[in-house]
């Protein structure tokens, strides 16, 4: 049994899983995917795409005829990490393929890895396709190699994310990610609900909705309207909200949305969440990344503090029992120390449940690197510290106030000793809390949702037992 630290990156995806057992002489890839939820789409999508070319997939560097490395660009730290996992792919196995954001820097990637066999940018499926069957022809036994409808998935079976476009309009000072993977491109919505229909009825429990601005959904397409059994569907994420909702109740099905932006059309989402026939869960992940007006400014985000918390305010009144989870930066080029109390006094108001955040870092290509009055390493650890310190003592007394509570978990692991990981309505995987269960859990599964008394809270995480 482990709770989450406080300090759990909110930028990674969970750790792949990979549990196929090629057939004995099939031509086999590895794959190892960093960074966000987003690019482990991306290689459940490469994944797919060579098992139905009859490739067989391995965990591990030695099994494998060669390996794909799907890196992460976000932050100077997640580029080094890139780097040391395609050293040790190199190291282990020879045969190496470089695709995802960091991708989009080759002469960066080769000037420290010249023996890499390809690299590619983000989302760039063909390229990949190509690098692979030039190192490692396919081999299908068309009476073996099946596909199940579903694809590859390299999440546990009950949940998938669920990713409904590709990069970002915005021109935030801090990101390169418009660079890497460019302007937002929304995928049509009939498209998507048919995606997420086959998933439900393969057993997924939970779609979990990703994008890189997920409220900005189908702005791109003018919000075209597509039919959808039998009625017009807009590609608009309030219509997506609604027909995923649809697939099922909550009680049976959780849809939660990622990276929502705080844009006025968001309140209409709010009824949705209230209703519990809705599989629409009463959770918004929104990346405020800061409340002082100056720093916004600064930033280049389309939002301000003041007016978050009056949508903060008006989003409660609908549905008083939404999840509110968010990422912060602080040490900001040029933050001060007025600046950062603001946002301590913010979050005093605000009262979030889940709390993330960075100590600012330079990429390369941000704009922001240009900034004058860079604060100084240990002030930026300072302020984390106290930052982190004030979002615990919200979580442990938010926490606190649900013991002796019912409510609905879905189970997500059982150890050896029998004890249940879960979360509730209010934890994504991996980067909220959880609920365990240590006793009477011997007929539980994997996947189930089931009803809990809360007795005991901590600081992230609770405990509870069946009713």
């Amino acid at each position: 049994m482990s709770s989450n630290p406080p300090n759990l990156r909110p930028d990674l995806a969970p750790r792949a899983k990979i549990s196929d057992a090629p057939r004995s002489g099939q031509p086999t890839i590895g794959m190892v995917s960093l960074g966000c939820p987003k690019a482990l789409v991306d290689s459940e999508r490469i994944l797919t795409r060579l098992r139905a070319e009859g490739y067989g997939i391995s965990a591990d560097y030695a099994g494998a005829d060669a390996v794909v490395v799907n890196t992460c660009g976000f932050l100077d730290s997640a580029k080094a990490e890139s780097l040391e996992a395609i050293g040790e792919a190199l190291n282990e196995n020879g045969k190496v393929i470089v695709t995802g954001c960091l991708g989009a820097e080759e002469d960066y990637i080769r000037g420290t890895h010249p023996r890499v066999l390809a690299v590619t940018g983000p989302h760039q499926y063909e390229q990949v396709l190509d690098a692979v069957h030039a190192a490692v022809p396919p081999d299908p036994d068309p009476f073996v190699d099946l596909m199940p409808a579903s694809g590859v998935k390299l999440t546990p079976r009950h949940y998938s994310y669920l990713k409904i476009s590709e990069g970002c309009n915005h021109k935030c000072k801090f990101c390169i990610i418009p660079d890497m993977r460019g302007k937002l491109a929304s995928r049509p919505v009939h498209a998507v609900l048919r995606e997420a229909e086959k998933l439900v009825q393969s057993g997924v429990r939970e779609l979990l909705v990703i994008s890189q601005d997920t409220s900005a959904y189908g702005l791109d397409r003018k919000y075209s309207a597509h039919e959808w059994q039998g009625r017009e569907v807009r590609s608009h994420i309030t219509d997506l909200a609604r027909e995923l909702g649809a697939l099922g109740p909550q009680s049976d099905l959780w849809v939660r949305l990622h990276y929502v932006y705080p844009y006025p059309h968001v309140r209409e989402l709010i009824p949705l969440m209230a209703d519990p026939a809705n599989a629409l869960l009463p959770y918004l992940d929104i990346p405020f990344q800061h409340s002082h007006p100056d720093v916004l400014k600064r930033m280049a985000r389309p939002a301000a503090g003041s007016k978050t918390l009056t949508e903060i305010k008006a989003w409660r009144d609908i549905c008083p029992d939404i999840t509110l989870r968010s990422t912060f930066i602080v040490g900001y080029p040029g933050e001060t120390e007025a600046e950062f109390q603001h946002l301590l006094d913010w979050m005093d108001e605000a009262q979030l449940d889940r709390v993330g955040c960075f100590q600012y870092e330079n990429v390369a290509g941000a704009r922001s690197n240009d900034l004058p009055d860079h604060v100084p390493a240990e002030l930026k650890q300072e302020r984390w510290d106290r930052f982190m310190e004030k979002a615990q003592a919200i979580s442990e007394a938010k926490l606190a106030a649900k013991v002796g509570r019912v409510m609905e978990v879905i189970v997500d692991d059982i150890d050896a000793d029998g004890i249940a990981t879960c979360r509730t309505k209010s934890d994504a995987p991996e980067i909220d809390g959880n609920l365990f269960i240590d006793e009477g859990t011997e007929g539980l599964q994997v996947g189930q949702i089931v009803t809990v008394e809360v007795d005991e809270a901590g600081e992230y995480d609770l405990w509870g037992a069946l009713r």
